[in-house]
This record gives structure tokens, C-alpha cells and sequence, in this order.
């Protein structure tokens, strides 16, 4: 097992950052070779997938950027070569899960690492001592998880360390480095007004913009633009959204042993170093940290962050839709460069959409009935606050087309929550100076009307007619003649009284057509008195023979009519049966 020294005397015999030039190097160790990446991107990234020619995380190639993965309290180290002074350098690095501390220290090469050298490779001991002997010299440090750079144009030679450490969490990073900063532009640039800007907000909707990026418009680099949206927080850098978005809470799956670790990270899987190699590990974490590192456990998996990443091309105006009304949420922009899949990111805002329309609610008045119209999917509150002191509260409710749903609450208390289709009655229990919220919600076939009453009275009659549990009117086929039709319904044992009427339809009048008129509100008030056929009382006390007929006269042969049953009740308000459609005979 190589220690962390090992691996930097072999990374004294390479040269990194060598502008434009392919890198091409063999480290020596034994008689094993290594090729390292290339300057070419293409290239480099197929390498890069090639475990048996690339392993070395500690190799930071030039030109390209890279993906790391940290392990909390436990640093990681990449190292570079610049040979000739004045060398322009620079060293972005992002952090994606986690705030990071990194450091960027220089080395003095040893004389044999020069061109001038005799290029025999020295003992691997000699070599540990010589980069060990000293710390280098620090040119920058940072801690935060901003995206934070580097930037030198004129570096000395010497071996450069690249130290990292989450504190937090396990975490990852990208990591980019050029010797040519200046040609390179990795990165799309920003504008000179960076922000993204709420140009229209409404209910679910929120239309976003921001100036373009000249990488695309001057420099003709293939760029576009991704979208991030969540309740949560802005964030710095598409990785570090990206991250949130994983169900593992990491943006990529923890090494494997043997492939994706350079050798000193085997400690993770039980290879401890030895105690000389802990007393010369000079990183941000104390080997104390680090060795109780390697009896942690991991965490459990957590749930998937709501957010949405959406890709847009390359326009600069975009509106979010389907959001959640009165619900704040972050919006982030960032430049994406298809070639190289690198970002920049805008600076982000945030919105708050619109309420909802507030619903004016009805008040009720004590035993007083009310008329309720709803839309289609649509809803209505009502308010029933008793001025006196009351045990039960007796509610009435006729709905009068499809089934309706209606929810009580008593101070906040759900007490009821039923579907309701024809008259119902419900009784709930009262509470001194209580308040009563009434919430009916309509149908989703079209839209509901419905007669609501409530009432706190003991004594408080039933405002609708009772009803049989069958409202059908049944018409006998052969008592049809071609001026005549006999129908017969069934009634209660109440005394109650019973109005028909009928109106002639055309020929292509249909059921589904009859069932979109059927409005059990509508009485006999709206309808024309020609229409009226008779009126007269029935009931039984023996609900078997609660049954009546009826022949209706005087129509014409051949034609439709439909015809309509109306009981009223003593209080005058009325319920329809269900309508009849009939037709007489055409040859008699």
C-alpha cells in the first residue's frame, strides 16, 4: 500500500500543465507504467473511462474538467508539475453536496525532477523525504460552497498540492485546472448584469428573464440554458442541484474498491495505514478524525428532493407552470456549454405566487333556506353562527342535479363529510356560541345548484316533502293509445301533493338529453301553465299500496312528450320526480 508521500514523489517525475501540447507520461514505479491524460478533451475522457489506463485520482489533468468524490473528514489531494516560471495558472474547483476547505500550496521541485536531471529515478524513500521536508508555501485557501477560483498569470515552477475537505458530509466536487486560462474559457461567461429577473407572476405561473450569455452570441459556443426550480433554497452551481436531486444524497455512487480509489483511499475498507504515516499526514483533518473515519457508518438513503431541472435551449425568457398557488419558490439559471457539459450559474431569485380568488362565503340565516349555485369542479363555503345557545343543529340539504360532497366544521372540528344525492338530513350536536363552516363541493360532470337549510329549532320541520325511495315514474306500454298515456308513482305515508305537467319534445329528443334538464329544484313555478295537467293529494298508510296512477289525455298521436311529477311540500318547497319521456301511438 503506496502512502500519500509515495504518491507525491511519483508525481514529482510528471509534468502537468503543459499548454497545448498532448501529455504523455510514464511513471516509474518497478516496472509499472502509466499513461496520463492528454490535452485533448475527447481523448482525455475516453482515458478517463479506462480504468486500467487512468486510476490515479491524485493525476489533475489540464484543460479538462473533473468529477471527486470526498469522504467527510477525510482530505484528498491532487498535485501538478509547472516546470517554467512564469506560467500562468488557474484552479476553479465546485463544490456539488457540501461546503468544502481546499488549499492550493507550492512546492520547490527537487533538482531531478528538471529537464537538467540525469532522469535516473531515486529510491522511493529519498523521494518521500524530499517532498515530506517542508509544507510549501500556501497561495490560497477557501471554505464555503461557493464556486471559487485561482487565478495567476504568472505562477513560479515548482510542485503544486491541491488539498479538499468536506467537514460535513460525504460530498463531491469538480475540479478544473489550465495552464492556458486565457484561450481556454471552460466556462460560459456571464453577462455584465447577471440576474435572473420575475417579469410576470400569477396563480401557478411565474415567467422568468435574463440576459443571454456572450459565449453564445460572440463566440459562436454551442450554449444553453437549464432551468432549476424548488421551495427550498437557490443554489451555486448545476452540480450542487443536481446533487439535491438524487435520491442517495450524492450525485454519484460511492467508489468502488480496486477501481475508482487511488490506493491511500483503501483505508476506507479496513487498509489502515501505518502510525509513520499518520504522524506525517500534514492535511485540514486531525489524524484523530480521520482514524475514526474508518469505523463510520453511512447514513440511510433520503427521499427525493422536490425540484425540477428543466433544459430550455437557448431562449432567455421562460415561464414556469403547473405551481402551487401562494407557495414561495427559488428559481435558478445556469449557462451550459453542450460541448464541454460545463456551467456557470446566474444569480438566482425567488417568488411567492399568487393567492387563490377568495371565495365570498354565505352566511346562514336560523331555518332560513338557501339557494347555492356551484361550477363545474368548483366549491362554496357557508357560514352558520347560531345567536343563541343550541344542543343540535338540524341541516337540510337538497342537492339538486348530480352528487354533491358536503364537509362540516364546528370551530375548526370536521363533523361531517358525506356525498349527497337528492334530500338528506343530518343531525349534529351543538356547542354554546360554536360557529358551523359549511364547504360543498360540486360535481365534476357539469355544474351543481342545491337548497341548504339550517336550523337550530327542536321543533324544526322537515322544510322538503318526504320522498319514497323510488322517484321513477313508470308508464304502462300497453295502455298507450295514439291521444293518451297512463303512469303511475309511488308516494308516502304522508299527506302530500302532487302536480303533473307535460311538454311536447322533438322527435330526436333523447335520455341523455332528459338527464342534462333534470334539475329536482326547478318547481312547478317555472313552468308554463299549459303545460299543467293536474294537481291532487295522496298518500297511504301502508306504504305497499302507496301507489298512484294516472291517464293523461288530449295528446296527439305519433308525438314525444316528457312528462314531470312535482310533490310540495307544506312549507311550499317542492322536489321533481325523475322525468318521463313517453310517446303516443302513431296508428291506432
Amino acid at each position: 500500500m503506496r502512502s500519500n508521500a509515495q504518491q507525491c514523489a511519483m508525481v514529482v517525475r510528471m509534468r502537468m500543465f503543459c499548454g497545448p501540447v498532448s501529455l504523455v507520461l510514464a511513471l516509474v514505479l518497478g516496472t509499472v507504467a502509466q499513461k496520463l491524460p492528454t490535452r485533448d478533451e475527447g481523448l482525455f475522457q475516453m482515458q478517463i473511462r479506462d480504468k486500467a489506463v487512468f486510476h490515479d485520482s491524485s493525476v489533475m489533468p489540464d484543460g479538462a474538467e473533473i468529477s471527486g468524490y470526498l469522504f467527510r473528514d477525510t482530505p484528498k489531494r491532487y498535485f501538478f508539475v509547472v516546470e517554467e516560471d512564469n506560467t500562468p495558472l488557474s484552479v476553479t474547483i465546485t463544490p456539488c453536496d457540501a461546503p468544502l476547505e481546499w488549499k492550493l500550496t507550492l512546492q520547490e521541485l527537487p533538482e531531478e525532477a528538471s529537464g537538467e536531471g540525469s532522469g535516473e529515478p531515486e529510491p522511493l524513500e529519498e523521494q518521500k523525504q524530499q517532498v515530506t521536508a517542508n509544507e510549501g508555501t500556501e497561495l490560497f485557501n477557501y471554505k464555503g460552497n461557493d464556486v471559487e477560483s485561482f487565478i495567476s498569470t504568472s505562477s513560479p515552477s515548482g510542485l503544486y498540492q491541491l488539498e479538499l475537505l468536506s467537514t460535513e458530509k460525504d460530498s463531491n466536487f469538480k475540479v478544473y485546472g489550465t495552464t492556458t486560462p486565457e484561450s481556454d474559457q471552460p466556462y460560459p461567461e456571464l453577462p455584465y448584469d447577471p440576474r435572473v429577473d420575475v417579469t410576470a407572476l400569477g396563480r401557478t405561473t411565474v415567467t422568468l428573464a435574463w440576459k443571454p450569455t456572450p459565449t453564445g452570441s460572440l463566440m459562436g459556443q454551442p450554449v444553453q440554458y437549464c432551468v432549476v426550480i424548488n421551495k427550498e433554497h437557490n443554489f451555486k452551481s448545476l452540480c450542487a442541484a443536481e446533487a439535491k436531486m438524487s435520491s442517495d444524497d450524492t450525485f454519484m455512487a460511492a467508489p468502488k474498491p480496486g477501481r475508482d480509489f487511488s490506493p491511500f483511499d483503501f483505508a476506507h475498507f479496513g487498509f489502515v495505514p501505518s502510525e509513520n504515516d499518520f504522524g506525517k499526514d500534514r492535511s485540514l483533518a486531525t489524524n484523530r478524525a480521520l482514524s475514526n473515519k474508518l469505523s463510520r457508518s453511512y447514513s440511510p438513503k433520503p427521499k427525493t428532493a422536490d425540484i425540477q431541472k428543466l433544459f430550455i435551449g437557448n431562449k432567455n425568457i421562460f415561464t414556469v407552470s403547473d405551481l402551487k398557488p401562494d407557495t414561495q419558490y427559488y428559481f435558478d439559471v445556469f449557462a451550459v456549454n453542450s460541448a464541454t457539459n460545463t456551467s456557470t450559474a446566474y444569480v438566482g431569485t425567488f417568488a411567492r405566487t399568487k393567492e387563490e380568488a377568495r371565495q365570498k362565503t354565505v352566511e346562514l340565516k336560523d331555518g332560513k333556506m338557501a339557494d347555492v349555485f356551484i361550477k363545474r369542479k368548483g366549491s362554496k363555503f357557508l357560514r352558520f353562527a347560531p345567536v343563541s345557545s343550541h344542543q343540535r343543529v338540524t341541516l337540510f340539504v337538497h342537492a339538486c342535479l348530480d352528487t354533491v360532497q358536503v364537509q362540516v366544521r364546528r370551530d375548526g372540528k370536521l363533523l361531517l363529510s358525506q356525498n349527497v344525492e337528492g334530500v338528506r338530513q343530518f343531525q349534529l350536536r351543538g356547542k354554546a356560541k360554536a360557529k358551523y363552516l359549511i364547504r360543498v363541493r360540486g360535481s365534476r360532470k357539469g355544474a351543481s345548484t342545491l337548497k341548504i337549510l339550517a336550523s337550530t329549532r327542536a321543533s324544526s320541520k322537515q322544510p322538503f316533502p318526504s320522498l319514497p325511495e323510488d322517484t321513477r315514474i313508470k308508464a304502462f306500454d300497453k295502455l298507450r293509445t295514439c291521444s293518451s298515456v297512463t303512469v303511475a308513482w309511488l308516494g308516502t305515508q304522508e299527506r302530500n301533493k302532487f302536480c303533473v305537467y307535460r311538454r311536447e319534445v322533438a322527435e330526436g329528443y333523447g335520455e341523455e338529453q332528459r338527464r342534462r334538464e333534470q334539475n329536482q329544484c326547478a318547481g312547478p313555478e317555472t313552468r308554463r301553465k299549459s303545460e299543467k295537467v293536474l294537481c291532487k293529494y295522496f298518500h297511504s298508510p301502508n306504504l305497499q299500496k302507496a301507489v298512484t296512477t294516472e291517464t293523461i289525455t288530449g295528446l296527439e298521436a305519433g308525438k314525444s312528450y316528457l312528462l314531470d311529477v312535482y310533490v310540495v311540500g307544506h312549507s311550499g318547497h317542492s322536489v321533481k320526480y325523475q322525468s318521463k319521456l313517453v310517446k303516443t301511438r302513431k296508428y291506432c
